[in-house]
């Protein structure tokens, strides 16, 4: 998992099946001090997070193991919304 703040959304009206009823965001990766860190990516949304919240992200095949997203395309997601950090 790693740490990062939605800055955009991503308006795919044709995509993959599989990606059908997922939100996909603009995500910048961020140090646990909140600097960026490297590249922005793209992720699915599995919570609901708005532009400018900071979020964890799980990548891999750690974020399809529900059964519903087992043959997803998905390889990034965001799993959770950051209240605060503590260092």
């Amino acid at each position: 998992m790693f740490i990062a703040k939605v800055v955009g959304n991503v308006v795919a009206t044709k995509k993959n099946d599989t990606l059908t009823g997922y939100k996909l965001m603009v995500i910048q990766p961020m140090r646990a001090d909140l600097t960026e860190d490297g590249t922005q990516k793209v992720a699915a949304d599995y919570v609901g997070a708005g532009i400018g919240e900071y979020v964890l992200v799980g990548s891999g095949s750690s974020v399809r193991v529900e059964e519903q997203r087992k043959s997803s395309l998905i390889d990034m997601a965001i799993i959770g919304i950051i209240d605060e950090i503590v260092v």
